[in-house]
């Protein structure tokens, strides 16, 4: 019990985003041509049936996007009452501690949202508070509808623990088209061609790289991007299986790069969020920002701007033909009451509908690989078709990598290391850490 309480501890402190911003407009339509509706697979029907759903998603776009899931599940399933359960603020923080508390006074809801990864399996899964969802994943036929790499995600040992709603990517750089036009700049596709077009931006009075780092993980997904991009994703992912240290020699140079990075920052960055820093690229004053693609949606969404002629968007250097996943999940709490209206409510939010219905919304993509793309834009076309054909990896910024406690203390390396600029005592920090992954 004393892990486990730590366990908890440890998550209702932890420090993590799930950014997320609606872009696209609704389609009211329900015809996605998909022949995968929803499964029946409950045992009460017509009994009093509830669901309560518990989540962080309530700001513009990502709440749009959960009232249209639960406005299908009503649909499908009028005799199931749901209670929308979402806590804001925090950005997940407020909701984090409050499921926490819950969690531990074995007061647990019908069901939550919970990255996929370490968040999942070293703290819920870990603590034994989780059921497998292996019946409902082979009563829907969901094995070879999610990529495997996503399975893998949100299982342990042969158990599968949650349905993946959503994707977001976390290795894409946005920029401004106009300043790449005006300056003759090419989209640079390695780290070493990103630092000639920072200088000549640089040149050009123009801050090359927009950061806001007033909270911890925007720095962090950066660093974890170059170690991507320096690694290659195979050995990213021995990385933080602990089959390499984190004194490897290319890790200390994905730490130099990462330094040399930060020089092309706006001074003021950790003053600014992630919003702040994205407004500094749109209007001209940065070029560029790495930043997950929730980005799109404030750009499309709240600056009015039009992807691929105000903005554009590629791969980090370094990482092509690689996806950093961050995925929103849903599972199956230990002791609910009512086990078999929550099994319908995830067999509708896993289902091609249930997915369309909330992503376009939300500015994510389908978890699913056979959902609908005339539903999404450009970008998200685009970021459908590489989820498909890339190699995925787990963001650590985004407590999928990594456990939380090792993503806070990873936070804390990262923000220290942004003022002192000291390599070694960065790597040192996180090697010493790694018995906590």
């Amino acid at each position: 019990m004393k892990k486990f309480f730590g366990l908890f501890v440890l998550l209702a402190l932890a420090l993590v985003v799930s950014a997320c911003t609606s872009d696209e407009k609704p389609d009211t339509t329900s015809d996605s041509g998909s022949t995968d509706k929803p499964k029946d697979t409950s045992s009460d029907k017509g009994g009093e049936s509830a669901v309560e759903i518990f989540s962080w998603w309530t700001g513009a776009g990502e709440e749009d996007g959960l009232l249209a899931l639960i406005s299908l599940f009503n649909e499908l399933h009028p005799e199931i009452k749901v209670e929308n359960a979402a806590v804001a603020g925090g950005a997940g923080t407020n909701a984090k501690a409050v499921l926490a508390t819950r969690m531990q006074g074995n007061d647990p809801p019908s069901t939550f949202q919970v990255h996929g990864g370490e968040e999942l399996n070293k703290s819920w899964v870990a603590a034994d508070k989780m059921a497998p969802l292996n019946d409902l994943y082979e009563a829907n036929g969901w094995m070879d509808k999610f990529p495997d790499a996503l399975i893998e995600m949100v299982s342990n040992g042969d158990n599968i623990y949650s349905v993946p709603v959503n994707v977001h990517r976390g290795n894409v750089i946005f920029y401004n088209m106009e300043v790449f036009k005006e300056h003759g700049i090419e989209v640079p596709t390695t780290v070493d061609e990103f630092f000639a077009v920072a200088d000549k931006l640089q040149a050009a009075g123009v801050v090359p790289l927009s950061l806001g780092d007033k909270e911890s993980w925007e720095a962090t997904q950066i660093f974890e991007n170059v170690l991507a991009a320096e690694l290659g994703r195979d050995d990213y992912l021995k990385l933080f299986a602990g089959e390499i240290d984190f004194t490897d020699a290319r890790v200390v140079a994905a730490a130099e790069k990462f330094g040399k990075i930060l020089d092309y920052v706006n001074e003021d960055h950790a003053s600014r969020n992630w919003q702040d820093s994205a407004q500094l690229v749109a209007e001209g004053k940065a070029a560029m920002i790495n930043m997950g693609d929730w980005a799109k949606g404030y750009f499309v969404n709240d600056l009015k701007l039009v992807t691929n002629e105000d903005f554009g968007y590629f791969a980090f250097p370094g990482t092509v033909g690689d996806f950093a996943v961050i995925t929103d999940t849903f599972g199956l709490p230990k002791g609910i009451d009512d086990i078999e209206a929550t099994k319908q409510f995830l067999t509708v939010l896993g289902s091609v509908e249930g997915q369309d219905a909330f992503n376009p919304l939300k500015g994510s993509i389908p978890a699913r690989i056979d959902a609908d793309p005339s539903k999404y834009d450009d970008y998200g076309k685009d970021t459908i078709e590489d989820f498909k054909t890339a190699k995925l990896f787990p963001s650590l910024a985004h407590g999928s990598a990594a456990s939380e406690g090792f993503v806070t203390k990873a936070n804390q390396a990262v923000n220290i290391f942004v003022t002192q600029r000291d390599v070694q005592n960065f790597v040192d920090a996180l090697q010493n850490a790694a018995p906590d992954m």
